[in-house]
C-alpha cells in the first residue's frame, strides 16, 4: 500500500508567483541576469517557443508563463500600472538595479533609504512586471518605524 502523499511537494515554496509574459524566454533571461535566478524547468508550447518555466531566486520559486488562449491571465501593460509588485531582497540593491536597467528595466522609483530600514528601488522589467528591489541596511524597532513614519507624513495643519 502506498504512503500518504504530502499536500505540499518537498522543497516547494508555499506561495509561488506566476508571471504572465509575452516573451517567456526574455523574462527568464531578465531574472537570471538581474537576480541570479536558477532555471529549474523550461517547457515549450505548441509553437515551440517557451511557454512555461520554473525559476528559483534564493529559496523562493517563481513561474514564468506565456499567455494562453482561453485563460484570462494576461501580461501586464508596459506602463508600470501592474496591480502586483514583487518585493525581492538582494545583497546589494544598487548593483541589482544597475543590472536590471542593463537588462532593459525602467526605473520607476530611484534607489533610496526607507524609514523601516530597507534601501529600495522600483523597476519595471521589459515584460511590464514591477519589482521592488530591497536590501536591509538597518534593523529598526516598531517604535522607531512608527516615529519615522510620523516624520514623513505630511503636516495636517
Amino acid at each position: 500500500m502506498a504512503g500518504r502523499m504530502k499536500g505540499i511537494p518537498e522543497g516547494a515554496s508555499v506561495v509561488i508567483p506566476r508571471l504572465f509574459c509575452r516573451d517567456v524566454a526574455a523574462a527568464i533571461d531578465f531574472c537570471k541576469n538581474t537576480f541570479g535566478a536558477v532555471e529549474r524547468v523550461r517547457r515549450p508550447g505548441p509553437d515551440g517557443t517557451v511557454a512555461h518555466a520554473l525559476l528559483t531566486i534564493g529559496p523562493a520559486m517563481l513561474m514564468i508563463e506565456a499567455e494562453w488562449p482561453g485563460l484570462a491571465s494576461r501580461a501586464p501593460q508596459l506602463d508600470g500600472s501592474s496591480p502586483v509588485v514583487i518585493y525581492v531582497y538582494v545583497e546589494d540593491v544598487d548593483k541589482t538595479v544597475e543590472r536590471a536597467v542593463a537588462c532593459g528595466a525602467k526605473v520607476l522609483f530611484p534607489v533610496a533609504n526607507q524609514f523601516w530600514g530597507d534601501r529600495i528601488g522600483w523597476v519595471m522589467d521589459p515584460s511590464g512586471h514591477v519589482w521592488t528591489i530591497a536590501t536591509r541596511i538597518e534593523e529598526t524597532s516598531e517604535d522607531q518605524r512608527r516615529e519615522r513614519w510620523s516624520d514623513v507624513q505630511p503636516d495636517k495643519s
